[in-house]
């Protein structure tokens, strides 16, 4: 008796444990039914045969109106668009828009979907909302004064309140376009961001502008031309020393005058001394003019802070009454930089 029992009892509770592993299969068949019936039934957003949007996608300035068709040509058991802003309760109606007259959202993702055969699908509008700096401005970094000629600066473009999506920073000098960044970020919200330019200074930026541009690249849908906001120019102001240039120069007279000219460009404007074996003392003017020179050698020299740089002329003939002719040539050995 004993020995049926006990073959009853192991024999109940493997048929106990298949009814339960029965259960368990069953209700797991269950839920990957319903699963795979949601998912059959949700189509993902953009393949939505039955639905129209018009436009098709949108390029929007953040704050202005904004409003778009959902339409379709079938029966359906309900359509609406969804958003953050501006949603449109389920209708039976064939045609419903999407409308916000003052766009402050930037996460207002917009879908409209459609309930149709049993099954719903959706279709996301693509929309672009875009906002101009509240400013631009440029200005030096870790610097002021003037720029000494050699020297190695940095110019900085702020951009106040931007949405970076889009956004080009474009560097001028003069009317030359001189860089360009392109910011690749996908942050929608606005930000404060920075552009830099490294700038070696020369004797031609003396005087120089620049300035900078933020430029939004919204594409065919955007408007056209692109919103730009410009910086106010930044002149740049470079001091360099004198420096004169290799010259043979045919000097006309002047009532009988012989003219040598000295000038030479430099910042700050450069002194001016003469030396000559006729003379006895050193004469200053930038240019040196008289009816009494004699053949020989003028040396002038042009001096200010940065350094100096000697030029010498040499009268090798002289025809009364018409031209001197005069050799000038730079003394290498009077090239001197402080």
């Amino acid at each position: 008796m004993q020995t049926r029992a006990l073959v009853y009892t192991a024999s109940f509770r493997i048929k106990e444990r298949r009814r339960q592993m029965f259960k368990v299969t069953l209700c797991r068949f269950f839920i990957s039914f319903l699963y795979f019936s949601w998912v059959l039934q949700v189509e993902a957003g953009g393949d939505c045969p039955h639905l129209k949007l018009n436009p098709p996608s949108v390029v929007v300035e953040y704050g202005s109106s904004v409003s778009v068709d959902c339409s379709t040509d079938v029966t359906h058991d309900g359509m609406g668009w969804e958003a953050k802003e501006g949603g449109v309760p389920m209708t039976t109606d064939k045609l419903i828009t999407w409308r916000v007259s003052n766009l402050r959202r930037w996460d207002i993702q917009p879908q409209c979907y459609i309930n149709y055969n049993r099954k719903q699908c959706e279709t996301f509008l693509p929309i672009t909302i875009y906002k101009t700096p509240d400013s631009v401005s440029i200005n030096t970094l870790n610097h002021t004064g003037p720029r000494i000629e050699g020297s190695w600066y940095e110019l900085k473009c702020d951009i106040v309140n931007v949405a970076l999506s889009n956004l080009t920073v474009k560097w001028f000098k003069g009317e030359k376009e001189v860089h360009t960044k392109t910011f690749t970020d996908t942050i929608k919200t606005p930000v404060n961001v920075t552009s830099t330019l490294n700038i070696t200074a020369v004797r031609d930026d003396d005087g120089a502008q620049y300035r900078c541009e933020a430029e939004l690249k919204l594409g065919a849908d955007g408007p056209q031309p692109p919103p730009k906001v410009t910086s106010e120019p930044l002149s740049i102001t470079v001091h360099y020393r004198p420096k004169h240039e290799v010259t043979i120069e045919l000097i006309s007279t002047n009532d009988g005058d012989v003219i040598l000219n000295c000038i030479v460009p430099a910042n700050p404007p450069a002194t001016y001394s003469w030396y000559s074996e006729h003379w006895t003392e050193t004469r200053n003017s930038a240019v040196l003019s008289s009816s009494k020179l004699t053949p020989g050698n003028y040396t002038c020299t042009a001096t200010n802070p940065l350094g100096k740089s000697s030029k010498v002329f040499t009268i090798t003939a002289y025809i009364h009454g018409e031209n001197w002719l005069i050799h000038t040539q730079v003394d290498p050995h009077k090239l001197i930089l402080t």
